[in-house]
């Protein structure tokens, strides 16, 4: 029998986030299994990830390696990510002090604000933005500074960014290649970076969790290729999204000792410790080079499979130089909102995706929606024969 006790009031609960409700990924990937959709919103891929690293999981988990590791991560893991800074980067980084296994790369980005931000902080925040972001920073009191992305290449207005910079200014926060646009960073970037944040006491957070998706030759502007930079940053990195492995939640954060000391003191509490199996395999494969150095290329011809497949539709492209997606203009083909048709492009045609205006917080709405290109070729082909139907 259960007790029942009535006449006492419902306890207040005041939101945190009072505007926030499900988020759009979880709205259309839920009307995708209604509706039998081609998922192409979501960024996760529908292929196979790799057999040897399977194979190194199931290896450990035999051998015994099944325990809590090291709160901070498997010392393994952090001296090959350290050596492979150092290959990639000519970047000497303490695995010790400096690095820290998290449980994926959306929990380190949280928690690196969660570790500095003060109430009353402001934090330059470039639109459209992964939409973890703004709610990360306003949990914590602060205050997201929003600064739109020059449409259609989204570039960032260095003018704009500096004019925006107020004696609360604690952070700025980056991401490339950029999601949703597929947009990079370029050198011209980070001088105007080194710039805007020389003499000041502003930091950094990079989300560079795509770190390898990058396409067209160029090269990857992380924060660790600069001291100068690096100092002030906490840089943040997937294996999910690296390793075709979205479910495994696993990832790190570099930064330099004492930003990483009061990272810790945060993280201690949340996450004791990190899946360890996953952590002694991944130590294993990272040490073949190849098994990273050949990612964008095998994306970059996903991304140039879908570009070809959609010239069939009346959909255009906008640049994506990296990440899992391309956005895909409708301007001129219809004046609903990017909800109204993502909804009705899964309901009506059987393919699912993102609306960008979901990644503004006033819900900017340039006619574009976002593609993920991480698929099959029969998935892609499946996709774009029923939009071609549009």
């Amino acid at each position: 029998m259960s007790l029942k006790i009535t006449g006492l009031p419902t306890p207040p609960i005041i939101s945190k986030l009072p505007s926030i409700g499900p988020t759009i990924f979880t709205v259309m990937s839920s009307l995708a299994v209604e509706h039998k959709a081609i998922n192409l919103g979501q960024g996760f891929p529908d292929y196979p990830m790799s057999e040897e690293l399977i194979s190194l999981v199931n290896q450990h988990m035999k051998a015994g390696h099944n325990q809590y590791v090291h709160m901070n991560g498997l010392p393994e893991l952090r001296s090959v990510i350290a050596e492979k800074i150092y290959y990639l980067y000519q970047q000497h980084i303490n695995p010790d002090t400096e690095i820290t296994i998290t449980p994926g790369g959306t929990y380190a980005i949280y928690t690196a604000l969660t570790t500095v931000l003060q109430p009353g902080d402001e934090v330059i925040v470039f639109e459209p933005a992964y939409d973890s972001y703004i709610p990360n920073i306003e949990i914590n009191g602060a205050l997201a500074v929003l600064i739109p992305l020059v449409y259609p290449d989204y570039k960032i207005n260095w003018e704009l960014v500096r004019k925006s910079i107020t004696s609360k200014t604690k952070m700025i926060m980056l991401n490339s290649p950029h999601n949703p646009t597929g947009s990079v960073l370029a050198k011209e970037d980070i001088i105007e970076l080194q710039k805007t944040v020389a003499g000041t006491q502003i930091l950094i957070l990079s989300d560079e969790v795509y770190e390898h998706l990058i396409f067209d030759g160029m090269e990857h502007e992380s924060m660790l290729r600069y001291p100068d930079l690096l100092e002030r940053s906490f840089v943040c990195f997937s294996f999910g999204k690296v390793y075709h492995c979205t479910g495994w939640k696993l990832g790190y954060c570099v930064a330099p000792g004492a930003l990483t000391t009061e990272f810790r003191k945060v993280h201690q509490f949340n996450c004791f410790s990190c899946n360890s199996p996953m952590q002694f395999a991944l130590a294993d494969f990272l040490q073949n080079k190849e098994s990273y150095l050949t990612l964008g290329a095998f994306l970059q011809k996903k991304r140039d499979y879908l570009l070809q497949l959609m010239k069939q539709t009346k959909f255009k492209p906008l640049p994506s130089h990296g990440s899992y997606f391309q956005l895909y203009s409708y301007k001129g083909m219809s004046d609903e909102s990017e909800k109204d048709l993502a909804i009705r492009l899964t309901k009506d045609y059987g393919v699912a995706t993102i609306p960008t205006s979901a990644f503004y917080k006033d819900g900017k709405d340039d006619k574009v929606l976002r593609f993920c290109f991480a698929k099959k070729e029969s998935t892609l082909e499946e996709a774009v024969n029923r939009l071609m139907k549009f």
